[in-house]
């Protein structure tokens, strides 16, 4: 029925969708990163957005569209690059895509060919998630996809086993692609957000099985009306993999999806930071695990993250200073660890928006990345083998055989009840030593993270596979990224 609606529906639709596009993102032929389709690298830089949350809430009934432009051209001047985003946010009831099932809501697609246009006059790209699937799961008693309410499943524990709803489900992406999928703003799909047993009976046994169909969906209608189709992910919340470990072999895996991608939660650092210091090492420890489960030369990044536990069930919005040197910790040693980009952090803060210090933190970051040639990095995660001379500092590195990322971050100087890095720390020279590299001359460029800046420049060499040098001075952090020129 839905479907038979959904063909009549488009006769009366509003006018087809139609804007300038960008060029398509891929995945490099043989790095773990991206690149446009006119072969230059591209970095997912950005964060979880919403239509609800304040910035994006003018697009609804064009309430305020000047607003939203605003804040896009904001991005776009701290190298944002593009944003996560929900096809429909459940926390209310004025935000569903379909309501009855089948029927697309004519607010909510102006809505989405407001942002897409918007997206596309000021290069910034979508990852793109069909279901809020947070909220559909707490206010499952008022989604139209409830049988109770006329939908297609009798219970959120069986969205993902329910024919009738998996039926559901590829039609809204069948929509979704016929107006939005020939444009380059699409980024990826991430075509089921934080999959979870729970979604299939609490067993894992149709993960790769539901991933197959809604992957072998989208390509399959991509590639018949453009000839092309845009990378695909599923994501994961991060700690089901410690209690269903064979899901590893469908997020990381699977032969269909072009990348990988999972949400950075651990409850003794991550969700309710102490300090700005452990959050980034545990970090770098889950980004090293990942990269261990990914197949060879799949991208990896983390599309979600936060103090979910501080904001969510203690009701605590973290102090701003504390809050931007933890985002900016865990930016660098995700991108240094061998992550894509500095990872998606759900804002977590009231009201759901990034500081300042964040966005500034994100254009810093962007600098450092025309340092390293993304296209042919086929980087390794080195947190363990780089050795350095000075234990005041946490190590986080990747590399391949002729480039290499290097973060330093200083832990033996905390101020602040110990939860900030003293800033006012005496600097020290620190030894690095990178393993793995090829012989021959290298560039070190020193790289300052507060300030964005390059602030020194090396040479060294590399001798039987390892290449050794001094930074003369780090206070608090310092990114190194390391060039073969000869």
């Amino acid at each position: 029925m839905a479907i038979c609606f959904y063909q009549s529906l488009r006769v009366v639709m509003l006018s087809p969708f139609s804007s300038a596009s960008l060029p398509w993102v891929q995945v490099a032929p043989d790095a773990p990163y991206f690149i446009t389709e006119d072969g230059l690298p591209w970095t997912p830089v950005g964060q979880n957005d919403a239509i609800t949350w304040p910035e994006l809430e003018g697009l609804f009934r064009r309430k305020n569209l000047a607003a939203v432009e605003e804040y896009l051209v904001y991005l776009t001047q701290h190298g944002v690059t593009c944003l996560r985003l929900m096809l429909e946010y459940a926390q209310g009831e004025n935000r569903y895509f379909e309501k009855p099932v089948g029927r697309f809501q004519p607010n909510m697609v102006r809505l989405w060919d407001d942002l897409f246009a918007l997206c596309a006059k000021h290069g910034l790209r979508i990852l793109l998630t069909p279901f809020d699937t947070f909220w559909m799961w707490l206010r499952w008693k008022y989604h139209p996809y409830n049988k109770h309410l006329g939908g297609p499943c009798a219970g959120r524990r069986k969205l993902l086993l329910c024919p009738q709803t998996i039926a559901a489900i590829k039609t809204r992406l069948t929509f979704v692609v016929e107006r939005w999928g020939g444009s380059g703003v699409l980024f990826a799909w991430d075509l089921w957000n934080e999959m979870h047993p729970a979604h299939m009976g609490n067993s894992a046994d149709r993960f790769a099985a539901v991933a197959t169909e809604l992957s072998q969906h989208v390509r399959d209608l991509e590639l018949r009306l453009y000839g092309r189709s845009h990378p695909q992910t599923i994501s994961l919340f991060g700690p089901a993999l410690h209690t269903h470990p064979t899901l590893a072999d469908t997020i990381f895996r699977h032969p269909l999806l072009d990348f990988s991608s999972t949400h950075f939660y651990d409850p003794a650092t991550l969700d309710h930071p102490r300090n700005t210091i452990d959050p980034a090492i545990k970090v770098g420890e889950l980004v090293r695990e990942a990269l261990e489960h990914t197949s060879v030369n799949r991208p990896f990044f983390d599309s979600e993250h936060g103090p979910i536990h501080l904001f969510k069930n203690r009701r605590y919005t973290l102090a701003t200073t504390f809050d931007d040197e933890y985002f900016r910790h865990m930016q660098w040693a995700h991108l240094a660890s061998g992550g894509a980009g500095g990872g998606l952090r759900w804002p977590y803060r009231h009201p759901h928006t990034l500081t300042p210090g964040m966005r500034q933190a994100q254009k810093n970051m962007v600098g450092f990345l025309h340092l390293i040639d993304w296209s042919t990095f086929r980087r390794k995660n080195l947190n363990h083998e780089i050795t350095i001379s000075e234990p005041a500092f946490a190590v986080f590195g990747c590399a391949d055989d002729t480039q290499a990322i290097v973060w330093l971050l200083r832990q033996n100087a905390r101020y602040q009840r110990k939860r900030l890095v003293d800033p006012a720390a005496p600097p020290l020279a620190v030894q690095v030593q990178v393993p793995f590299l090829k012989d021959g001359t290298y560039l070190v460029q020193v790289w300052d993270t507060q300030e964005g800046t390059m602030q020194n420049q090396l040479r060294a060499e590399s001798r039987d596979g390892s290449c050794t040098f001094t930074v003369p001075a780090v206070r608090t952090d310092m990114a190194l990224a390391l060039t073969r020129t000869a």
